[in-house]
């Protein structure tokens, strides 16, 4: 066993492997729970600016702009912290499970995602109710969501954070990519949930289908048709899609859009590792 008298010392190291130590070593929960906090005073300061102008006085529409994008990049920073801590609880076993209807949960995630990266037509739809109406701005604007009729009543037993966690990645990145339009379908196949997510962008060329699932891969390509990132979004979504007992796959071609297809069953299957209890710091 090496004692920390064997270990080597870090001014001997080159450069590179220095570096891949640092980040082999680094307690990445810890790093997380301590962005948490910095980012929430961040996120509640710019919205107390917002609400309580009473108080602290009117903005002019300049300062509003800038405040509310403050807020919205906030939210954006927390989510992907939050979404990496599921990403290791999904790893370790970690699941909270509960009966929940998944076509609300994911017109929810919908206008979340809108509200980071349409914020326009995320303030329209929160002044319509949710129902047709809705769907029917939704339409005018490219967003077509389309729930199967046996999906209306239907109710799951799934981690419903991680559920929407997943759908949260696949509908940022088809939001981020789309060139008019994004299409949701829902839809129940043998007592699994489908749900399909696609989007008329530049399309993924077939030899990067395997490689855009791994963790900091990136689809680069000589055109300026390229899907960028930093490939933690769909690799988590992976993960997490797998030990919750499903998948994602992925149809497309370069140039013809992109179709990802999350497939998981409608009741949590027990592996016998998971763990049991609530983790009261999850939201």
């Amino acid at each position: 066993m090496m004692t920390d008298t064997d270990k080597p010392d870090a001014e001997s190291l080159d450069p590179v492997m220095h570096r891949e130590l640092f980040f082999k070593e680094l307690e990445i929960e810890f790093l997380i729970h301590e962005l948490k906090d910095p980012i929430s005073i961040i996120e509640t300061g710019a919205q107390t600016l917002l609400k309580k102008q009473e108080r602290f006085g009117p903005l002019t529409e300049r300062q509003l702009k800038t405040i509310n994008r403050i807020s919205r990049n906030a939210k954006k920073a927390r989510e992907m912290l939050y979404g990496l801590l599921e990403i290791g609880r999904s790893e370790t076993g970690s699941f909270t499970c509960i009966q929940f209807a998944p076509a609300p949960a994911i017109y929810k995630v919908l206008a979340d995602c809108l509200e980071l990266q349409s914020p326009a037509i995320a303030d329209r739809l929160r002044q319509i109710r949710p129902g047709n109406e809705a769907l029917d701005y939704l339409g005018t604007c490219g967003i077509h969501f389309n729930a199967a009729p046996a999906v209306e009543s239907l109710r799951m037993y799934q981690d419903e954070i991680k559920f929407c966690q997943i759908a949260g990645n696949l509908i940022k990145n088809a939001l981020h990519y789309r060139s008019e339009q994004l299409e949701l379908r829902l839809d129940v196949e043998n007592e699994t949930f489908v749900l399909a997510v696609s989007d008329d962008g530049p399309g993924i060329p077939d030899q990067y289908h395997a490689t855009i699932f791994r963790r900091y891969s990136q689809v680069k390509d000589c055109s300026q048709n390229t899907r960028n990132g930093h490939g933690l979004g769909l690799a988590g979504a992976r993960i997490m899609a797998q030990c919750l007992g499903g998948d994602i796959d992925l149809t497309s071609r370069k140039n013809a859009g992109t179709t990802f297809r999350l497939a998981l069953p409608l009741r949590f299957a027990s592996t016998g590792r998971e763990k049991t209890g609530v983790n009261t710091d999850r939201r």
